[in-house]
C-alpha cells in the first residue's frame, strides 16, 4: 500500500507540470487586403507574466521584416502591426513560418483574406510550424481552424478534463449524469460568450485558481461519499456543475479574448470553437464510460491482490493531489 501511496503522488507530480504549460494562450497571423494593394498584418503572441512566448514570425517576401507601423504591449499579449503596400503576387506563394513554436505547446492561428474572398484559415502547430500561402483558391470555411482549436484545448487541459471526470465519478446514474454535463455545457457557454466578447472582465490567475479549487472541491465530495455520506454536490449534481461550469467557461474564453482576435471575427471563432470544446468534451465522457464498462467486467476479480474497491477509492484522492499541486501553484500566482 505504500509503494502504491508514493507511486500515485509521483504520478500527481508528474501531470502537474503539463496542466501549468497549458495556460500557455494562441498566437495570431491575420493579413487581410483592405484596399487595393493595401495589406494589414497584425501578429499577436501570447504573454506569460512579464514576457512574451519566444516566437518569431517569418515571410519569404520580406514583409514581417520590416519596421512596424505599431505596437502593444498588454499584460496578456505582445502585438505587431504592419501596414503593407503591395500586389498579391508578393504575397501568393509565400511561404510562412514561425521560429520557435517546435519548442512550445502553443498554437498559431493563420488568418489570410484578400479583397475577392481568397485567403486560408488553418493553425500551426509545433509539429507544423510553416505552411506556404495560396491565393489562388477561394478560401475554405473557418470551421476546421477555430472547431480543431476547441477540441485541442479540452483534450490538452488536464484541469478542465479533471472535472468532468470528476462529475463522472460522482453520478453514477446515467440521465442524472446527462443533466449534470447539460448544465455543465450551459454554464461554460454563458460565460465562454461573455469573456470572448467581452462583456464580462474576469482575472485569467484568479480564475485558473478557483478552477483548480472546482476539482479539489469534486475530489472532497467523492471521498465524503464513499465515507458514506452525501453533500448537496452528490445529491443534486447539476449545480455544482452548473456553478462550476461558469469558472470554466471563463478559463475557456482567455483562450480566443486574449489571443486578439478582431471584434468582428468573435462571433464566428467562438461559436466554431464552442462547438469544439463540446466535441472533445463529448469524446472524453465516452472515453471514460468505456472504461468504467470495461472495468465493470474485469472487477469481479482481484486484480494482483488489490481489492477492486480499494482501487475505486485511489480515484478521489488522485484527484485531490492533483489538484492541490494546481491549487497551490496557481494560488500563489495570484498573489506574486
Amino acid at each position: 500500500m505504500k509503494k502504491l501511496f508514493a507511486l500515485l503522488m509521483a504520478l500527481c507530480g508528474l501531470l502537474s507540470l503539463p496542466a501549468f504549460a497549458h495556460e500557455v494562450r494562441p498566437a495570431y497571423v491575420r493579413i487581410v487586403e483592405t484596399a487595393p494593394d493595401h495589406w494589414d498584418v497584425t501578429w499577436t503572441q501570447p504573454v506569460m507574466g512579464e514576457r512574451a512566448v519566444r516566437l518569431t514570425p517569418h515571410l519569404s517576401n520580406g514583409w514581417l521584416a520590416r519596421t512596424p507601423s505599431h505596437e502593444e504591449l498588454t499584460a496578456t499579449h505582445y502585438l505587431r502591426g504592419w501596414s503593407i503596400d503591395a500586389p498579391a503576387s508578393e504575397l501568393d506563394g509565400a511561404r510562412l513560418s514561425v521560429d520557435g513554436l517546435a519548442g512550445t505547446i502553443t498554437d498559431v492561428i493563420v488568418h489570410v483574406r484578400t479583397r475577392g474572398g481568397k485567403g486560408a484559415d488553418t493553425i500551426l502547430r509545433p509539429d507544423r510550424s510553416s505552411m506556404n500561402l495560396s491565393l489562388s483558391q477561394p478560401s475554405p470555411p473557418a470551421v476546421p481552424a477555430y472547431f480543431r482549436l476547441g477540441v485541442g484545448h479540452i483534450l490538452s487541459g488536464l484541469d478542465h478534463l479533471a472535472f468532468v471526470a470528476g462529475l463522472v465519478l460522482l453520478v453514477r446514474s446515467g440521465r442524472r449524469l446527462v443533466g449534470a454535463v447539460t448544465a455543465f455545457t450551459v454554464a461554460h457557454s454563458l460565460t465562454l460568450a461573455a469573456g470572448t466578447l467581452g462583456w464580462v472582465q474576469a482575472p485569467t490567475a484568479t480564475i485558473e485558481a478557483l478552477i483548480a479549487w472546482s476539482v479539489l472541491f469534486l475530489a472532497f465530495e467523492l471521498t465524503r461519499r464513499d465515507g458514506g455520506a452525501q453533500g448537496i454536490t452528490a445529491r443534486l449534481p447539476w449545480i455544482a456543475a452548473f456553478a462550476f461550469g461558469l469558472l470554466h467557461g471563463f478559463g475557456f474564453a482567455g483562450a480566443l479574448a486574449e489571443t486578439g482576435l478582431p471584434h468582428t471575427e468573435i462571433p464566428m471563432a467562438l461559436l466554431l470553437f464552442n462547438l469544439g470544446v463540446e466535441a472533445g468534451q463529448l469524446l472524453f465522457v465516452g472515453v471514460l464510460l468505456g472504461a468504467a464498462w470495461l472495468w465493470r467486467r474485469a472487477a469481479r476479480a482481484d486484480w494482483r491482490g488489490i481489492e477492486p474497491l480499494m482501487l475505486r477509492r485511489i480515484a478521489p484522492y488522485g484527484l485531490g493531489c492533483y489538484a492541490g499541486f494546481l491549487f497551490v501553484e496557481r494560488t500563489a500566482r495570484v498573489f506574486a
